[in-house]
């Protein structure tokens, strides 16, 4: 089990009713603002904006801001921003590989966001290409347990191109290679599963283990970076057990 994937599943469920909601709520809606400016208005017709809605509607955005937020993006109505799609890449403390996906409107301050965040926590900036390299992009999706066993889960996506299925605790997490996300979502639906999310992510390729007091300060690391408006999303290379999980959660 990875330890990065079950923190994360963790963390979104600590998110919903955290004091962070709001903030969690408006990446949601800028999530869905570009993906209605780059494929289009109609869900149907635009997987990506299908999957942000579906993502949205998972962590109770309500319908209207939804509605809002594909209006702007389509242009139907104003106020849209022009928001640009910006990766840095640093390391964290113990070595750990980090990759930094920005959405912004405002390149300068999501900058000098990502590099306080990143030298105020133990982290340094790297070079583009210097990280990246040790992710590849990946479709992810979180499918909640409940009745379900890793077979059934396993015989709904295995034609479909999923590689693994990872027990998570409470849920599942189906990889594919990220042209297979959309056919992957899609045999689940068929199959009648219910999923969180699908989304095409940066899965690394070498992970390195983290005692306690490494967990604790990459975690640190990865909410201050989260913590900033402009950052959409946070990968890293981190692995941690079980064991240490649930002393760090305690």
């Amino acid at each position: 089990m990875s330890g990065h994937s079950k923190w994360a599943t963790t963390k979104h469920k600590k998110a919903v009713i955290d004091a962070k909601r709001g903030k969690l709520f408006a990446k949601l809606i800028k999530n869905i603002e570009v993906a209605a400016r780059t494929g289009g208005s109609d869900p149907d017709g635009n997987p990506t904006l299908y999957d942000a809605i579906q993502k949205a509607k998972k962590q109770s955005v309500p319908n209207k801001n939804i509605d809002s937020a594909v209006k702007r993006g389509a242009g139907l109505e104003a106020g849209g921003a022009d928001y640009e799609t910006i990766m840095y890449e640093g390391y964290g403390p113990n070595g750990v590989a980090v990759l930094i996906e920005c959405l912004t409107d405002n390149r300068n301050r999501a900058a000098s966001d990502v590099r306080v965040a990143m030298t105020r926590n133990g982290g340094s900036m790297a070079d583009p290409g210097s990280v990246s390299y040790m992710f590849t992009r990946k479709g992810v999706v979180i499918v909640p347990k409940g009745e379900l066993t890793e077979d059934d889960v396993l015989g709904a996506v295995l034609d479909a191109g999923a590689e693994e299925v990872n027990d998570l605790g409470e849920s599942f997490e189906v990889i594919s290679e990220a042209t297979d996300l959309i056919a992957v979502r899609t045999a689940l639906q068929q199959g009648g599963i219910d999923y969180d999310s699908a989304e095409a992510n940066f899965v690394p390729s070498v992970q390195v283990e983290l005692d306690e007091e490494g967990a604790v300060k990459i975690f640190r690391l990865i909410d201050a970076l989260e913590d900033s408006d402009d950052v959409q999303n946070v990968f890293a290379n981190f692995d941690v057990s079980d064991e240490i999980m649930e002393k760090v959660e305690a």
